[in-house]
């Protein structure tokens, strides 16, 4: 008998659909998988061979073969087990054999024939959807997932014998919703001033704050350098608090991404907070920007629509940190192997710190650096020209005196964010129309129509990027900042005000690798 279960692999952030084909003929007693499968999908014969005879069905004393079609795809993980499993019942007739049965399978089975659950889920659903399928059997754990794209009918079971009982049913022309399972509410996710703090821990250090709130308005890369215990790295960990919630389309991207990583929890829906990552400076550039034998999304793709932190940027790895040049100009990393290629989103926000110099005292008005000119140029040099050039505001930072941490705080994270919104809002309006939605992300061609000035107003300008010898790309994130602070100040013209205020942020790190605070 041959019998024929519809499955997925991921491919990116998307997949293909498998369909695992099972023929059952005379012979020595045994199981052979074929179509590039790794070892985990090996194993899967010993995993199904035990589960089904445990769930109290016959398993079959024939030779059995399973096609994993198409072959050229490499299959890899657990969740083949179950659609294996399904597809002996089929074709031994334990169930009911019908030619098509257009139901998407995947799961993972243990040994007592219990489902377990497994990555990639939604995104499973998705490509099954645009292929004409609108049934779904997904594990229990997995099901809040599975429904959150709202589309097609998603069934989710605990163990092999519900799923017999499901098919046995579907294959008689009826849906039995004896084996569906509610979709259990998406778990709550904790408050964000909760889990990263807010800014009002952060006392003094109002420019850090107000470069905080631009970088978090316009999306725009931010890098924080001065002596240890200035705030560079609290202010950084409560970005994320005065940013806006995901769209829907953006929580739909972020969860595929998330789920695909296998870092999505059970019982999880759409992922409605913007993400924030904060690699070790030892991650690997795999890690970091992606790939495996089987290419899996690195820091910078789980960071999509979100903040990847480098916390103090200078200690990783040249290259890993030149690498990030192309994500940040494209948004999307491409992972090439030998015959593929597969796209990862990236439109992340960089968030660097780092100490003025090696030993950490530059800056501080209690201390000496010892480090010499030539020490501090290697230092700066691992970050490098065109790295630094693409950061848009530079924040230098000194510590706070004793008398301003014992004075009152500042404004919460709740009123930043209001006024972040505000301003998100206010970009959203106006690029409606185009492929970006942000000030950061304002391609060239279109500045002087986004960004344009009245002739005082570019005089200042002229003669700023004159004085501090600004790059083509340093002047157009003068601009950039300058529209961004129009928008938090609800103005619709960019003014002199604003592109002074433009200047301060940008001014450092073109010229003056020694980035002294004078």
């Amino acid at each position: 008998m041959l019998a024929s279960v519809i499955s997925y692999s991921a491919l990116g952030i998307g997949g293909q659909l498998i369909h695992v084909e099972v023929d059952i003929r005379r012979g020595l007693p045994g199981i052979d998988i074929v179509g590039l499968p790794d070892n985990a999908v090996k194993e899967a014969k010993e995993r199904v061979r035990v589960a089904v005879r445990n769930s109290g069905f016959a398993f079959p004393k024939d030779r059995i073969l399973i096609n994993l079609a198409p072959a050229g795809i490499r299959k890899e993980g657990a969740s083949y087990d179950l659609p294996i499993a399904i597809g002996i019942l089929i074709a031994s007739n334990q169930i009911s054999n019908r030619k098509y049965l257009p139901v998407m399978v995947i799961g993972e089975l243990n040994l007592e024939g219990g489902v377990k659950p497994v990555k990639g889920v939604i995104s499973a659903v998705i490509s099954g959807l645009v292929n004409n399928i609108a049934l779904f059997l997904v594990p229990g754990e997995n099901l809040t997932e599975a429904n959150a794209v709202n589309r097609g009918r998603v069934f989710g079971i605990s163990s092999l014998r519900e799923a017999f009982i499901w098919f046995s049913d579907f294959t008689k022309g009826r849906l039995p919703d004896t084996a569906l399972k509610e979709s259990v509410p998406g778990k709550t996710i904790e408050n964000e001033t909760e889990k990263y703090g807010d800014f009002t821990d952060i006392r003094g250090q109002l420019r850090l704050k107000r470069a905080m709130e631009i970088a978090a308005a316009g999306f725009h890369h931010i890098m924080v350098f001065g002596p240890p215990g200035s705030g560079k790295t609290m202010s950084a960990f409560r970005l994320p608090t005065i940013l806006p919630d995901l769209t829907e389309q953006e929580s739909l991207i972020v969860t595929q991404i998330h789920s695909i990583a296998g870092l999505l929890p059970v019982y999880t829906g759409l992922i409605r907070h913007r993400p924030f990552r904060a690699p070790h400076h030892t991650a690997s550039l795999e890690g970091i920007i992606g790939g495996g034998a089987v290419p899996r999304p690195g820091e910078v793709s789980l960071a999509h629509k979100g903040v990847l932190l480098l916390d103090e940027a200078p200690e990783f790895k040249k290259t890993l940190l030149q690498s990030l040049r192309e994500p940040i100009e494209a948004g999307m990393v491409t992972v090439s192997r030998v015959g593929s290629s597969i796209k990862f989103p990236s439109e992340f926000q960089l968030v660097m710190t780092a100490n003025a110099c090696p030993c950490g005292n530059l800056g501080r008005d209690d201390a000496v650096c010892m480090c010499s000119r030539s020490e501090i140029y290697r230092y700066w040099r691992k970050i490098g020209g065109a790295l630094l050039d693409r950061i848009d505001i530079r924040v230098p930072v000194q510590p706070v005196a004793r008398e301003i941490i014992f004075s009152e705080k500042g404004e919460s994270s709740g009123t930043i964010k209001e006024r972040v919104k505000k301003a998100v809002e206010i970009q959203e309006k106006r690029y409606k129309q185009y492929k970006f939605n942000r000030n950061s992300r304002i391609p060239a061609g279109f500045m002087e129509y986004f960004c344009s000035l009245d002739n005082q107003s570019s005089m200042t300008l002229f003669r700023a990027t004159k004085k501090l010898s600004l790059s083509s790309r340093a002047y157009h994130s003068v601009l950039k900042i300058a529209r961004t602070i129009a928008d938090l100040s609800n103005a619709e013209r960019i003014n002199e005000e604003h592109i002074l205020e433009a200047v301060q942020h940008r001014r450092y790190g073109d010229s003056d690798f020694f980035w002294n605070f004078n």
